[in-house]
């Protein structure tokens, strides 16, 4: 058995600084017995005014003085623990499940396609064995465009995820991503390379899809290039149509030739 089976999962670390928070917890604690001290030292006697509004005091500083007691035995001895993620995908990654993940929109106009497909592709790129893993897209208003959107973002998803793998991107949506980009040229110039080229690609597919959703349809050429199209020759409205599904296989290429697998359902509710 290899060696890196018998590494542990995670790491324990102490708190660092546990002993001057500890010391200005005790600081702190002596300041509240003060408190305490000097309300009780300094009772209403019997007759004279401001007893209740003693008592009222009295009672707010002694709960929150214990409610802060209490609270530092949570904080006494703080622990972290971080989790090697490769080590658990070396050691379980035969062993992990297949995961289905759907994602549900509504219509264009109530849900942009861009929005939905930054959730498709955002889930395609999960830290996941890929082979494992499988992306399906319901839409109820059985919108040609949403499935127009899907089949860009699959072709994109070519490039995408294999670049969120190879240097670990977070966020894995691609919107999200390019607007939390800092500014500054990258010191890496294969990641510079390669990132310049990706948000080429999906400005490209923005624009295309953003084109077909102001054009109020899905181009003639792009409709002439996959068949699946043909399914809306028969469509009706969002609230009258067949039911519509799609098949669409995703290849990637990692060490080993692998798949991601997209399914769009279009359902009709009366």
């Amino acid at each position: 058995m290899d060696s890196g089976e018998y590494k542990s999962l995670f790491e324990t670390r102490r708190e660092r600084g546990r002993h001057m928070r500890r010391l200005f917890a005790i600081s702190l604690f002596v300041a509240i017995c003060f408190i305490w001290a000097y309300r009780l030292s300094h009772i209403p006697s019997n007759g004279e005014h401001g007893k209740w509004a003693w008592l009222g005091l009295f009672a707010a500083e002694l709960w929150s003085g214990l409610y802060w007691l209490f609270g530092q035995a949570l904080r006494w001895n703080l622990v972290f623990r971080k989790t090697f993620n490769n080590r658990l995908s070396q050691r379980y990654e035969s062993n992990l499940p297949g995961v289905d993940i759907f994602v549900f929109t509504a219509e264009p106009d109530i849900e942009p396609p861009m929005m939905v497909i930054n959730t498709v592709l955002s889930v395609m790129a999960y830290d996941y064995p890929v082979e494992k893993l499988s992306v399906y897209l319901s839409d109820d208003a059985g919108s040609d465009i949403t499935f127009y959107a899907l089949l860009e973002a699959s072709t994109f998803a070519k490039h995408w995820v294999p670049f969120c793998k190879r240097f670990k991107v977070e966020p894995r949506s691609p919107d999200a991503y390019f607007n939390t980009l800092v500014s500054t040229i990258p010191h890496d110039h294969n990641y510079a390379k390669d990132l310049a080229a990706i948000k080429k690609l999906y400005k490209d597919m923005k624009r295309r899809i953003e084109d077909a959703i102001k054009l109020g349809g899905v181009p003639v050429k792009a409709r002439s290039k996959h068949n699946g199209f043909s399914q809306w020759d028969s469509y009706s409205s969002r609230h009258d149509h067949d039911t519509i599904l799609q098949v669409d296989y995703t290849f990637s290429t990692f060490s080993i030739s692998t798949y991601l697998r997209e399914l769009y359902i279009n359902t009709c509710y009366l």
